[in-house]
């Protein structure tokens, strides 16, 4: 089996890239579950039922989420009713929605859980300690196990890799924007990636414009982050394959489509 993850959404370059290249890539990797990140699809932060359903449209299979899973509104009119969105399962008990979701790929069932690190994150539960219970609880149905792991620092992402190897197929982190090249199958059968990258502006800072980024490292003073809406864009995903009997996996590919990298 093979699962197709695309990296944080940012705003509406990443919503184009997504259209144009989630059905090349379907054709050329032939995943059987496609997860698409979309904290930051609506504008940088957060997102909306309609871009959901977009997501959904264009090949998505699930969506999770991140830091910015609220910054939307209009996200609690929907979000108990989105059955293939899952935000941080480790956010406080009392939030609405879910950190994971089971898809049932031709008899055989697929969890996907998304948790949320606490180093330079705000301080919410365990992450550690959420999916000893998660991973549990899956285990009962299958053992093809995704996480998306949301977190800003490396040391965290590779710790929780390490606590969780040969429990889930794979770990892959999201949040900081940039992708890491330290793909790699951990000894008991993990497939591991400190940070899948983001899907959107190619040459702005993280997806936001570049001038105002700087303007606040030359001056310290608050700025308005905003993601250009022309230029360059890219894609950074990666694709798992794994066992389907065991749920270890044995391959993991990273994926960068920009202009220094055209899709091949």
């Amino acid at each position: 089996m093979k699962i197709l993850f695309i990296g944080d959404v940012v705003g509406s370059p990443g919503r184009d890239m997504v259209q144009y290249y989630l059905p090349k890539l379907k054709e050329k990797y032939r995943p059987s579950l496609t997860i698409v990140n979309g904290e930051n699809a609506a504008s940088g932060k957060g997102i909306t039922e309609k871009i959901y359903k977009q997501l959904l449209g264009w090949g998505a299979q699930v969506v999770t989420m991140g830091n910015h899973t609220w910054d939307k509104k209009e996200i609690y009119d929907f979000i108990d009713n989105a059955n293939k969105m899952i935000r941080p399962a480790n956010f406080p008990t009392n939030n609405p929605g879910k950190g994971i979701v089971y898809v049932n790929i031709n008899g055989i069932e697929v969890a996907v859980i998304s948790l949320q690190g606490r180093t330079f994150l705000p301080p919410i539960h365990d992450p550690f300690s959420v999916a000893d219970g998660l991973i549990k609880e899956a285990k009962q149905r299958t053992n093809i196990i995704f996480v998306d792991f949301h977190g800003e620092a490396t040391s965290e992402k590779q710790a929780f890799g390490w606590y969780v190897d040969g429990r889930v197929s794979a770990v892959i982190g999201t949040h900081t924007h940039t992708q890491t090249a330290d793909e790699r199958i951990l000894p008991n059968g993990t497939a591991y990636l400190s940070d899948v990258g983001m899907t959107g502006p190619y040459d702005g800072i993280l997806g936001m414009e570049r001038e105002a980024v700087i303007q606040r490292f030359l001056t310290s003073m608050p700025v308005r982050f905003e993601v250009p809406k022309q230029g360059r864009a890219q894609l950074n995903g990666c694709v798992v394959t794994i066992d389907t009997k065991t749920g270890k996996a044995h391959k993991i590919e990273r994926i960068l489509i920009n202009e220094d990298h055209p899709f091949m």
